[in-house]
């Protein structure tokens, strides 16, 4: 992954019409930019756009990219310190398994 705008996109694919998830989340990647994935709206929309959500996962650009290609694990990051979860943390849990689609 190169940018956000190619990780947007890959979420939006995975993400689809019906994600099942519910609820709202933003990934905050910091300087690189912020991922909004909305699971409660019909359809559900993955934007860039910077707005409250149930759950906001703020981790690094790298981390994220390291994670997305699996030399990273979720658990592991978030342990270290280097996933953080603010909000709704159940949801933030069914991001993986979503993502891998």
């Amino acid at each position: 992954m190169s940018d956000i705008a190619t990780a947007t996109d890959k979420i939006r694919a995975a993400v689809g019409e019906n994600s099942g998830l519910g609820k709202t989340v933003k990934l905050d990647l910091g300087d690189a930019g912020k991922i909004y994935i909305d699971g409660a709206s019909t359809p559900n929309t993955v934007t860039n756009e910077d707005k409250p959500a149930d759950a906001t996962v703020t981790m690094s650009w790298d981390d994220f990219v390291a994670l997305a290609e699996g030399r990273l694990d979720g658990m592991m990051a978030f342990m270290q310190g280097k996933l953080k979860i603010a909000g709704d943390m159940m949801i933030a849990q069914k991001l993986p398994a979503l993502l891998k689609r």
